[in-house]
């Protein structure tokens, strides 16, 4: 807040105020001066609030708790402006919050970020981050490794997304970290395909790509399996994905770009004449979001450092035929990349 000139910031993005605060709950807004904090919230968390934020005072409001933070730092006689993170405001609720402060104010003290100020410090994770996410990684291990007994032609995608995530459940996930991706046959082509009711094919790829929720934090692996026996050219588009996925995680260091992890995987499709079948990023950070930056693709600058979490999901696509994609999370080290998503990675015939 000092380096950027300013007094005051509101913060309204629940990931960003979760990762300051502590508070878990779905509707709050911290507010933040140099000198102190205030989270303001609703009657639903009066208990909650108390438990889980010992750092900074709890105000239980009736009203909305983003304009009751902006009023708050606006009677502070020390605040003079405030900031706020654009991206995560849209033009309707910065027009509100404008609304609710006085007239002389509306025009200059709220300010936007010229870039975001929690989101850069979330990027590198401590040891008790590392340990949950470690921990969320290895339980959706366990949910690959149970669901492949499941697995057999002709059940319904839904089937599987079904039993996948009430067997996350079971084991303690508090949620799944997105929708998760169950594509089969043909369907394996598309790199997000959702569930639907198609069957299994006797004959095909099937892709899954699915997190857990654990303690607030994400995971986030894919494996694609084949029903059957593959063809020879099956074999060998998973063999170059496969191979572009290691020489990406062999990449993997503190001080190497997200550019050079990305061509890594990129150069390996190329030689294999998969270039135009790799219509995506490399990978992508993993925290508290299941999309956080730094971003793995092309171009990109941003050098690794040591306790950031990545994924690394290289694929190929071809349209109207099959898919295959495969997906690790990943710990930046000093030396290099720490896996936490163990499972096999070897061609699975089912």
């Amino acid at each position: 807040m000092s380096k950027v000139g300013l007094p005051a910031l509101l913060v309204t993005h629940l990931p960003d105020l979760r990762y300051l605060s502590g508070f878990t709950g779905s509707s709050a807004a911290l507010a933040v001066t140099r000198r102190a904090a205030r989270l303001f919230t609703d009657g639903r968390y009066t208990i909650q609030a108390a438990d889980e934020v010992a750092a900074a005072g709890v105000e239980i409001i009736s009203n909305s708790p983003s304009v009751s933070a902006l009023q708050w730092l606006a009677a502070q006689s020390t605040v003079t402006a405030v900031g706020f993170d654009p991206a995560h405001t849209t033009v309707a609720d910065l027009d509100r919050l404008r609304t609710a402060l006085p007239y002389r104010l509306r025009r200059a003290f709220l300010v936007a970020l010229p870039s975001p100020l929690v989101e850069p410090l979330r990027l590198v994770k401590d040891e008790e981050e590392l340990a949950v996410i470690s921990e969320a990684a290895r339980l959706g291990c366990r949910l690959f490794d149970g669901i492949i007994y499941y697995i057999r032609p002709g059940l319904r995608e839904f089937d599987v997304v079904a039993e996948l995530e009430h067997q996350a459940r079971l084991l303690g996930a508090e949620g799944m970290s997105f929708e998760t991706i169950a594509a089969s046959g043909v369907r394996s082509a598309l790199p997000h395909g959702r569930a639907t009711e198609a069957r299994l094919p006797r004959r095909g790829f099937l892709t899954l790509d699915f997190g857990v929720i654990l303690k607030g934090y994400c995971s986030d692996m894919t494996r694609t399996v084949y029903l059957g026996k593959p063809k020879a050219e099956e074999r060998r588009v998973y063999a170059a994905v496969l191979e572009a996925q290691e020489a990406a995680l062999a990449s993997v260091a503190a001080g190497a770009s997200c550019g050079d992890v990305d061509g890594a995987a990129r150069g390996v499709l190329r030689r294999e004449g998969l270039a135009e079948a790799f219509s995506h990023s490399t990978g992508h950070g993993v925290g508290l979001e299941i999309h956080e930056p730094p971003r793995i693709g092309s171009g990109q600058k941003t050098r690794l450092q040591t306790g950031m979490v990545v994924t690394v999901e290289p694929g190929a696509y071809l349209a109207g035929r099959f898919g295959v994609r495969i997906e690790d999370m990943v710990v930046v080290t000093r030396i290099g990349g720490q896996v936490l998503t163990l499972s096999p990675k070897t061609l699975i015939e089912l």
